[in-house]
């Protein structure tokens, strides 16, 4: 459990610190600001809501939340919650754009710490493994369609898209293999 929650709260963390960067934010947080402009809602509601209804999703997918499932809707929502207000922005593009590559690296080890928790997928890992169960389809394509179509609805309705979404794309699976490789390390040593 305390791996679970530590996880967690880095990865809520590392998307308060794409959002407050400014320079674009995760395929997800991109959909959720989306919906923040169109609702007025704070986007740490905006994020448990979306959690709430892609869990949902799974029940025809015939998916089992896990402890974790839910608190991963619940602590990364509250995080960016309460995160947001006090986290700085800088003025300079360049030291953004640092800011939003920390927050990458962040995300992805708090993602480690979550995996090793193995107490449930989160709800949009739950929904892409349920799809690909469904469809038959590689797990690639399954997740690549996901997060393509919530960026383009995310977008579409005003959400931040940029060169820190660039960046999460292209550099979540590392900081996540980082990160694991960093537990692993650490667990051989002891």
């Amino acid at each position: 459990m305390v791996f679970l929650v530590l996880g967690l709260v880095m990865f809520g963390l590392g998307e308060a610190l794409l959002v407050t960067a400014g320079v674009g934010v995760s395929p997800w947080t991109v959909f959720a600001e989306g919906v923040t402009r169109i609702t007025g809602w704070s986007l740490g509601f905006a994020t448990f809501l979306i959690s709430a209804v892609v869990l949902l999703l799974w029940i025809p997918l015939m998916q089992s939340p896990g402890i974790g499932t839910i608190l991963n809707a619940v602590i990364v929502a509250l995080v960016l919650e309460y995160a947001l207000p006090i986290l700085p922005h800088f003025d300079s593009y360049l030291a953004n754009a640092f800011l939003a590559l920390t927050g990458v690296f962040v995300t992805g080890f708090g993602g480690a710490i979550y995996l090793v928790a193995n107490l449930g997928p989160g709800p949009r890992d739950g929904l892409m493994t349920g799809l690909q169960r469904v469809t038959g389809k590689p797990i690639a394509l399954v997740r690549m369609s996901i997060e393509l179509s919530v960026v383009v609805v995310g977008w579409a309705l005003g959400g931040t898209l940029g060169l820190g979404t660039l960046l999460f794309a292209v550099g979540i699976g590392p900081a996540m293999a980082i990160g694991m490789q960093i537990l692993q390390l650490r667990s051989v040593t002891r």
